[in-house]
């Protein structure tokens, strides 16, 4: 894969990384000046269960196999009702973890939300890892579904 990967960076074209059900095109893209706004990178999925990654910049170590977006980034992952924003997010392909950076919102399934300022999402597990900023608290968000409403005693 070293090789493979080696040859993907001198050539500027694009890579799939997969990542089990997830597959993940990645375009080396620096921004461009175009119409007065900056350009912005985008993965390209071939798959509706694909994991898609949108930032102002993604790039790709050819030596470790981890891709780094920075910038506004975003991430969407229907196949696990997933979307994430963050500054910056780096997809370890080698342990699939993917971990996120600077003022972190993750949303699940509608209205379930975890939020801080670095959260690590373990693909195998599919579990989250918040972390806060200093002298702050991990925010979460769960939506329940009460199956015996009913009056609340004191």
């Amino acid at each position: 894969m070293a090789n493979s990967l080696r040859r993907w960076a001198n050539s500027g074209q694009r890579l799939l990384l997969t990542a089990g059900i997830a597959a993940v095109w990645v375009s080396v893209v620096t921004p461009t000046l175009q119409g007065g706004a900056a350009g912005r990178a985008q993965a390209q999925t071939g798959s509706p269960q694909a994991l898609t990654l949108d930032a102002d910049v993604q790039e790709a170590n050819a030596k470790t196999g981890v891709v780094t977006a920075r910038g506004n980034v975003r991430i969407n992952y229907p196949a696990r009702q997933i979307t994430a924003t963050s500054t910056q997010a780096q997809y370890f392909s080698q342990e699939r973890r993917i971990v996120m950076t600077g003022n972190v919102l993750v949303k699940q399934s509608g209205s379930n939300s975890i939020s801080g300022e670095v959260v690590t999402y373990l693909i195998d597990e599919g579990r989250f890892v918040a972390l806060p900023k200093e002298s702050q608290q991990v925010r979460s968000v769960y939506t329940i579904i009460d199956s015996n409403p009913g009056p609340v005693s004191p």
